[in-house]
C-alpha cells in the first residue's frame, strides 16, 4: 500500500501519516526531512528527487506525508491511496499557530541533524514564518486539491478527503490494508 498525505501546513499531515504507519506498520516517510538541509537550505530538484524516488524504492509499502507539487510524478507513479487532510481554516490555523509556539519553546530540532529549528521570532515576526506560509497558500491549497479530485489523470487513485478530526478518528480506527 502506497499512501500520500496532503493538506496545507498546519493541517495534521504529519500526525495522521505517522499514526497509519504505525497502524499498518508500513514505513513513514517525511518529506521535509528529504528537503530541509542544515541551516534552512532545501535540496535542489534533481537531488531531491533522486532522494525520495530512492525511499519509495526501498520498500513495496509506505505512508509520505508532504506536498511539494513538483514531486507528483515521482511520489504518485505507483501511488494508492491520497488522504486529504482538509480541516477548516480557523482549526487549521489554530494547529499551525500551536505547533510554531510548541516547537519554538521547546527549541526542538525540526529534522535530525539539520539543526533546523523554529524560534518566535522566526514563527511569528518573519516572512518566511510557517503561520504567514499556512495563510497565504490555505485557499490555493484547496484549489489545487479539489482540481486533482476531479482531475481524469488521477481518476484510478482512491483519495479520502477528511474534513475534521473526528472523521480522521474513523478513518484510522477503520484503516486495514487493501
Amino acid at each position: 500500500m502506497k499512501i500520500n498525505v496532503i493538506g496545507t501546513s498546519g493541517s495534521g499531515k504529519s500526525t495522521l501519516a505517522c499514526g497509519i504507519s504505525q497502524k499498518l506498520n508500513i514505513p513513514y516517510i517525511e518529506l521535509d526531512a528529504l528537503f530541509w538541509r542544515r541551516d534552512w537550505q532545501g535540496t535542489p530538484d534533481e537531488a531531491f528527487f533522486a532522494c525520495l524516488s530512492e525511499k519509495l524504492r526501498a520498500s513495496d509499502d509506505w505512508v509520505l506525508d508532504g506536498n511539494y507539487k513538483r514531486t507528483q510524478a515521482v511520489k504518485w507513479r505507483e501511488i494508492d491511496l491520497i488522504i486529504w487532510v482538509d480541516y477548516s481554516f480557523g482549526r487549521t490555523l489554530f494547529q499551525a499557530v500551536k505547533r510554531a509556539a510548541t516547537r519554538a519553546w521547546n527549541k526542538q530540532e525540526l529534522w535530525a541533524g539539520t539543526g533546523n529549528r523554529e524560534s518566535f521570532r522566526k514563527s511569528f515576526f518573519s516572512r518566511d514564518s510557517i503561520i504567514m506560509w499556512t495563510l497565504k497558500t490555505f485557499a490555493n491549497n484547496r484549489r489545487q486539491y479539489e482540481a486533482l479530485l476531479n482531475n481524469p489523470d488521477w481518476q484510478h487513485v482512491r483519495f479520502v478527503r477528511l474534513r475534521s478530526p473526528q472523521q480522521t478518528q474513523v478513518f484510522l480506527r477503520n484503516l486495514t490494508k487493501l
